[in-house]
Protein backbone atom coordinates (compact mmCIF):
# COMPACT_ATOMS: atom_id res chain seq x y z
CA UNK A 1 0.00 0.00 0.00
CA UNK A 2 1.47 3.47 -0.88
CA UNK A 3 1.74 6.75 1.25
CA UNK A 4 -1.29 9.17 0.51
CA UNK A 5 0.82 12.87 -0.52
CA UNK A 6 -1.13 15.28 -1.41
CA UNK A 7 -1.07 17.34 -4.36
CA UNK A 8 -0.72 21.46 -4.85
CA UNK A 9 -4.02 22.06 -6.73
CA UNK A 10 -6.21 18.77 -4.76
CA UNK A 11 -6.25 20.74 -1.04
CA UNK A 12 -9.73 21.51 0.21
CA UNK A 13 -9.24 24.86 2.48
CA UNK A 14 -11.29 26.16 4.59
CA UNK A 15 -11.95 29.54 6.36
CA UNK A 16 -11.96 29.40 10.17
CA UNK A 17 -13.33 32.43 12.69
CA UNK A 18 -11.34 32.76 16.11
CA UNK A 19 -12.05 35.24 18.64
CA UNK A 20 -9.22 36.40 20.46
CA UNK A 21 -11.51 37.84 23.31
CA UNK A 22 -9.82 36.20 27.29
CA UNK A 23 -7.56 34.04 25.32
CA UNK A 24 -4.44 33.20 26.15
CA UNK A 25 -1.88 34.04 23.79
CA UNK A 26 0.70 30.92 23.24
CA UNK A 27 -2.36 28.58 23.41
CA UNK A 28 -4.06 30.28 21.04
CA UNK A 29 -1.12 30.58 18.58
CA UNK A 30 0.07 27.04 19.08
CA UNK A 31 -3.79 26.42 17.24
CA UNK A 32 -3.59 28.84 14.76
CA UNK A 33 -0.25 27.89 13.03
CA UNK A 34 -1.82 24.06 13.46
CA UNK A 35 -4.49 25.18 11.33
CA UNK A 36 -2.38 27.31 8.88
CA UNK A 37 0.35 24.17 8.32
CA UNK A 38 -2.82 22.04 7.99
CA UNK A 39 -1.79 19.35 10.67
CA UNK A 40 -5.36 18.51 11.93
CA UNK A 41 -6.16 17.32 8.25
CA UNK A 42 -5.45 13.78 7.12
CA UNK A 43 -4.09 14.55 4.19
CA UNK A 44 -1.27 16.73 5.40
CA UNK A 45 1.80 16.66 3.77
CA UNK A 46 4.83 18.19 5.26
CA UNK A 47 6.21 20.24 2.14
CA UNK A 48 2.66 21.07 0.86
CA UNK A 49 0.79 23.67 1.99
CA UNK A 50 -2.36 21.71 2.64
CA UNK A 51 -3.72 24.29 5.51
CA UNK A 52 -6.60 26.70 6.12
CA UNK A 53 -7.54 29.97 6.21
CA UNK A 54 -7.85 31.75 9.72
CA UNK A 55 -9.79 34.76 10.90
CA UNK A 56 -8.03 36.33 14.16
CA UNK A 57 -10.68 39.28 15.38
CA UNK A 58 -10.70 40.92 18.65
CA UNK A 59 -6.71 41.34 18.80
CA UNK A 60 -6.71 43.98 21.31
CA UNK A 61 -8.16 41.75 24.04
CA UNK A 62 -5.83 39.11 24.10
CA UNK A 63 -4.03 37.93 27.85
CA UNK A 64 -0.88 37.04 28.41
CA UNK A 65 0.08 34.84 31.41
CA UNK A 66 2.41 36.21 34.56
CA UNK A 67 3.77 39.53 33.88
CA UNK A 68 4.31 39.51 30.56
CA UNK A 69 2.70 42.59 29.49
CA UNK A 70 5.49 44.60 31.05
CA UNK A 71 8.44 42.08 30.84
CA UNK A 72 7.99 40.73 27.45
CA UNK A 73 9.95 42.70 25.13
CA UNK A 74 10.42 42.72 21.11
CA UNK A 75 13.19 43.71 19.39
CA UNK A 76 14.25 45.18 15.81
CA UNK A 77 16.52 46.73 13.55
CA UNK A 78 16.33 49.16 10.58
CA UNK A 79 19.82 48.08 9.39
CA UNK A 80 21.45 51.69 9.77
CA UNK A 81 23.34 52.17 12.74
CA UNK A 82 21.77 53.43 16.22
CA UNK A 83 18.31 51.33 14.42
CA UNK A 84 18.34 49.02 16.97
CA UNK A 85 14.68 49.29 18.98
CA UNK A 86 12.38 47.78 21.92
CA UNK A 87 9.49 47.57 22.78
CA UNK A 88 7.10 46.15 25.70
CA UNK A 89 4.04 44.32 24.76
CA UNK A 90 1.87 46.98 26.23
CA UNK A 91 3.51 49.81 24.20
CA UNK A 92 2.93 47.00 21.26
CA UNK A 93 -1.02 46.56 21.90
CA UNK A 94 -1.77 50.08 21.59
CA UNK A 95 -0.16 50.68 18.84
CA UNK A 96 -0.64 47.86 16.75
CA UNK A 97 -2.40 45.41 18.43
CA UNK A 98 -2.69 42.46 15.62
CA UNK A 99 1.44 42.60 15.15
CA UNK A 100 1.25 40.32 19.20
CA UNK A 101 -0.52 37.39 17.42
CA UNK A 102 1.00 37.55 14.43
CA UNK A 103 4.65 37.39 15.47
CA UNK A 104 3.83 34.79 17.64
CA UNK A 105 2.12 32.25 14.69
CA UNK A 106 5.27 33.72 12.59
CA UNK A 107 7.47 32.14 15.15
CA UNK A 108 5.34 29.07 15.27
CA UNK A 109 5.66 28.41 11.25
CA UNK A 110 8.76 26.90 9.32
CA UNK A 111 10.85 29.43 8.34
CA UNK A 112 11.06 28.35 4.84
CA UNK A 113 9.46 29.74 1.66
CA UNK A 114 6.77 27.85 2.20
CA UNK A 115 6.36 29.14 6.01
CA UNK A 116 5.77 32.49 4.35
CA UNK A 117 3.55 31.25 1.88
CA UNK A 118 1.37 29.73 4.95
CA UNK A 119 1.34 32.64 7.16
CA UNK A 120 -0.21 34.82 4.36
CA UNK A 121 -3.30 32.89 5.06
CA UNK A 122 -3.62 34.49 8.09
CA UNK A 123 -5.86 37.63 8.55
CA UNK A 124 -5.96 39.31 12.40
CA UNK A 125 -8.03 42.07 13.01
CA UNK A 126 -8.71 44.88 15.71
CA UNK A 127 -12.35 44.93 16.79
CA UNK A 128 -14.99 42.28 15.84
CA UNK A 129 -15.32 43.46 12.23
CA UNK A 130 -13.71 41.29 8.99
CA UNK A 131 -14.55 42.08 5.63
CA UNK A 132 -14.57 38.50 4.68
CA UNK A 133 -18.03 37.46 5.54
CA UNK A 134 -18.25 36.19 1.88
CA UNK A 135 -16.25 33.28 2.91
CA UNK A 136 -18.78 31.97 5.14
CA UNK A 137 -15.89 31.58 7.75
CA UNK A 138 -17.00 28.51 10.57
CA UNK A 139 -16.39 29.87 14.19
CA UNK A 140 -13.54 27.62 15.73
CA UNK A 141 -13.44 26.78 19.71
CA UNK A 142 -10.42 27.23 21.15
CA UNK A 143 -9.77 24.03 23.60
CA UNK A 144 -9.46 25.63 27.32
CA UNK A 145 -7.15 23.75 29.68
Amino acid sequence: MKSYLAKKGEVARKWWLVDADGQILGRLSTQIAELLRGKTKPEFTPNVDTGDFVIVVNAEKIKLSGKKELQKVYHRHSGIPGGFKTETVRYVRERQPRKIIEKAVRGMLPHTTLGEKQFTKLKVYKGSTHPHQMQKPVKLEIKRR
